[in-house]
């Protein structure tokens, strides 16, 4: 791509930000600019505010030339023309620069001329440089509990230890105090973006406290948002704030048509919630928060949620105890040269790229290494346990089932791990995993009885199978005592699950255990869920994780076996008064980890970790109710009766070769068009059309192979038409993935709402006429002629009549002459 073709992208990118270019309708607040001081170099485009001064320098490379190699260069302009922005592209990879607030950061869509001027007008916090606020370990206990602050036992450092755990009093630990200072030096280094990388169970939502009354208090931020991806972490967050802040900041929940978070200091929230119906951008203004914060921000920040976080200006902090790297062992001029749009991809998801941390260095860093060491985390005890039938699941050869199918023939099918309660059903292998968990659990030291366990399952009807083994072994070991209440499915299609994961927490699901009524723990024992309770899901008392499904990410396998390191001391839970027995200890110093499919010692053997991360292949999709089970193949599905034991329980070698997915159509077009020497070099040149035509002539549709656009659109699994084009930029890494039907409909419409600004009663109506109008004919002629009486026998009919005039007349129009590709967004059926 050369620079006049990246120059023609920005320019479009600059049109859907609603710039005026040259060309253009409309005041023209986009050109390019001699510099100030008579020499002959020239800006490539100048931005420019309403009242017609320079506001941002745009500097343009082409694609073999990363934009930050313009990063001088752009500067230069910039203090010439007196502007405090820049931004930095070459058609494939964009940053946005605030020279007065620190580094470039990674874009995907050009600010517009209304962020920059709130930028610039209202961005300027404080940097504290001279004076030394008095930040301390008891920072936030100072005005959480005022008095007993100043009660003497406090104040005596050998007695504060056990007057602290009396109180139940929350100081900063060493490592968190740290946190929060090196966050408070970025601040005065003048950056605008932060990092804590810290591991599951060391606190960041404390730190997250001090940090926000940091920020309100000293750095001019009037409020502050915190997102969160998952709804029953929203409840979980706002509490934790409540309890920690009450006495110096209101916080609320923004829910839909919640007006009262203008009145609050912290506002939390989904970032679900913002994205529907893009409430973001028709709600709130980008200056009404000054300090965003991404909790879990490894997931919560794909590519719908990352633009509500980069929508609003201000500070940045990110979370996470797994940042995604997806940088790692790349060959970074490689693929600016060869992958141009992989790279792009790759550094707008990079965690630590987001949050301007070079270098893979966050702004603090506690592992679980460390939190052991120092006694704030404990480690599992791992039981390794496979059982006859899961032992030959994972092994190279998998397993090999032998029957009579059913036209009574014999057969025989090999399953590998991946395909257990997908492909290969035997619940007698799920009974044994049961039994083999209430013979080896944790016991909570005081009642004796299970402790509290965490059971992750393939599926949802996987985990609707084993809550009911779990409660038919618990009526038979324990008579009488659970009713049923032992084991509780906690999935996303159960109703009020949220809930209950808190109801958990606070040990109060199904009431509380009958061993002592001064002993606050849940009668519930086990939640058994797939991937509500991952992530950011805080109970210290969990005793035992059973791992009933095969897990392949690092960060998700972390995140699991996360849930259980908290330490805990269990004599909290006996009410105040109570007399506590005397037990040999009542502190936690380590959990069970159960796993059954060989995850433990894939990560500690087999796993590499320096290969190069996969990029998702379809949106980071994290929900409020999220995806719980994976397609089913539709091969051949069987269900085993087979008797199956323990065969062991210790460590083996686990091999990858059964755990490969084997390959698919696309890959081996993949492979015939990557060794062919004239479309190789006709993509080097980027000539697509040239390419696509060749590809077509020679390559499709031919009896030796016989390639078909859509055969392998249908191969890819997508629900519309695909184009050559698309087919060839994803075989050699340009993009990395094809948009759904769906995902097309959403981009387009998405547009149209940015320039049509959609009322909040209508978004639902207009969505549905959008999307019938640019694929449905019927309607179309129906609308076009305006018969509307026949639109009250059509299914998008009710919507179209029930829209404002306006919206009538503007939604045909739009799609009729903005040139939306009206073919893509069919059903291939």
């Amino acid at each position: 791509m050369s620079e006049a073709d990246a120059c023609m992208i920005i320019v479009r990118m600059l049109q859907d930000s609603k710039w005026n270019t040259p060309g253009g309708e409309g005041t023209i607040n986009v050109r390019g600019e001699v510099s100030h001081d008579g020499g002959l170099k020239r800006a490539d485009y100048v931005l420019y505010d309403k009242d017609n001064a320079p506001l941002c320098v745009l500097e343009a490379k082409n694609e073999s030339k990363s934009p930050l190699t313009g990063k001088e260069q752009a500067r230069g302009y910039a203090n010439r023309l007196d502007c405090r922005f820049v931004i930095l592209s070459n058609g494939i990879s964009h940053y946005f620069w605030d020279l007065e607030q620190g580094n470039p950061t990674v874009i995907d869509v050009m600010p517009t001329q209304e962020q920059l001027e709130l930028r610039k007008q209202k961005f300027n916090p404080s940097r504290q440089t001279t004076e030394e606020p008095d930040i301390d370990t008891d920072y936030i206990a100072r005005t959480q509990f005022p008095d007993l602050c100043q009660h003497p036992d406090y104040i005596d450092p050998s007695l504060r230890e056990e007057f602290l755990h009396k109180n139940k009093i929350r100081i900063l630990r060493d490592y968190q105090l740290d946190a929060v200072k090196a966050v408070q030096r970025d601040v005065a280094a003048g950056k605008d973006r932060f990092l804590l990388e810290m591991a599951t169970g060391t606190g960041k939502t404390l730190v997250s406290c001090a940090i926000m009354k940091m920020f309100l208090r000293l750095f001019n931020v009037r409020r502050i948002l915190f997102l969160v991806d998952r709804i029953e972490l929203e409840s979980q967050a706002q509490k934790q704030f409540e309890e920690v802040l009450k006495n110096d900041f209101r916080s609320v929940v923004w829910k839909e048509n919640q007006t009262d978070w203008q009145k609050a200091k912290i506002v939390v929230s989904t970032v679900q919630s913002f994205i529907r119906h893009n409430k973001y951008k028709k709600v709130f203004n980008p200056d009404d928060f000054d300090l965003v914060i991404s909790d879990e921000a490894h997931r919560s920040l794909g590519r719908k949620s990352r633009k509500v976080f980069e929508y609003f200006i201000g500070f940045k902090l990110g979370l996470t105890a797994t940042p995604k790297d997806y940088l790692k062992s790349v060959d970074i001029e490689d693929l600016a040269e060869n992958h141009p749009k992989q790279l792009e991809r790759r550094l707008q998801l990079d965690t630590y790229i987001t949050f301007g941390c070079a270098g893979n260095d966050p702004t603090f860093r506690y592992s679980l290494k460390d939190g052991v060491r120092d006694k704030f985390l404990v480690n599992p005890k791992v039981y390794d346990a496979r059982t006859k039938i899961t032992t030959q699941l994972l092994s190279d050869q998998g397993y090999l089932f032998e029957g009579i199918d059913e036209y009574g023939n014999d057969t025989e099918v090999r399953f590998g791990k991946k395909d257990f309660e997908k492909r290969f059903f035997n619940n007698n292998t799920n009974k044994v995993w049961c039994e083999t968990f209430f013979k080896k659990a944790m016991k909570d030291p005081y009642t004796g009885e299970i402790g509290k366990t965490l059971v992750f399952c393939v599926s949802q009807n996987h985990a609707a199978r084993i809550t009911q083994v779990l409660n038919v072994y618990a009526s038979l070991i324990y008579p009488n005592h659970y009713n049923s209440d032992f084991a509780v499915q906690v999935t996303s299609d159960v109703e009020d699950a949220s809930s209950m994961t808190t109801k958990f927490s606070n040990n109060t699901l199904n009431m509380h255990s009958n061993f002592d009524s001064n002993y606050r723990t849940s009668k519930t024992r086990a939640c058994v869920t797939v991937g509500m309770m991952t992530t950011g899901y805080d109970c210290t008392d969990i005793l035992n994780i059973c791992m009933m499904r095969p897990v392949y990410s690092p960060s998700e396998f972390i995140q699991m076996k996360g849930r259980g390191t908290r330490i805990c001391d269990f004599s909290d839970y006996w009410i105040t008064d109570a007399e506590i027995p005397e037990i040999s200890t009542s502190q936690k110093t380590k959990f069970f980890l159960f796993d059954f499919l060989g995850n433990y010692e894939f990560f500690e053997k087999t796993f590499k970790y320096d290969e190069v991360l996969k990029l998702p292949t379809m949106p980071n999709l994290t929900p409020e109710h999220p995806i719980e089970d994976e397609e089913i193949s539709n091969d051949t599905t069987v269900v085993s009766v087979s008797p199956d034991y323990i065969d062991q329980i210790k460590e083996a070698l686990i091999s990858e070769g059964g755990m490969r997915i084997d390959k698919n159509l696309f890959r081996t077009f993949k492979k015939r068009v990557m060794i062919d020497e004239t479309i190789r070099s006709l993509m080097r040149q980027r000539d697509i059309e040239r390419a696509a035509n060749y590809l077509e002539n020679e390559v499709l549709d031919k009896p030796e192979e016989y390639f078909s656009v859509k055969k392998l659109g249908k191969a890819l699994g997508i629900d519309r038409p695909v184009t050559i084009r698309e087919l060839l930029d994803l075989a050699f890494g340009y993009i990395n993935g094809l948009p759904s039907r769906t995902e097309c409909i959403d981009e387009e419409f998405d547009k149209f709402d940015g320039l049509a600004n959609i009322a909040e009663t209508d978004f639902d109506n207009a969505k549905i006429v959008f999307e019938a109008y640019s694929i449905d004919k019927v309607f179309r002629q129906i609308v076009d002629r305006h018969e509307y009486v026949d639109l009250n026998t059509h299914p998008s009919g009710s919507a179209f009549l029930q829209l404002p005039a306006d919206l009538k007349r503007k939604i045909p129009d739009y799609i009729t002459n903005s040139g939306i590709d009206t073919v893509r967004l069919q059903d291939v059926g």
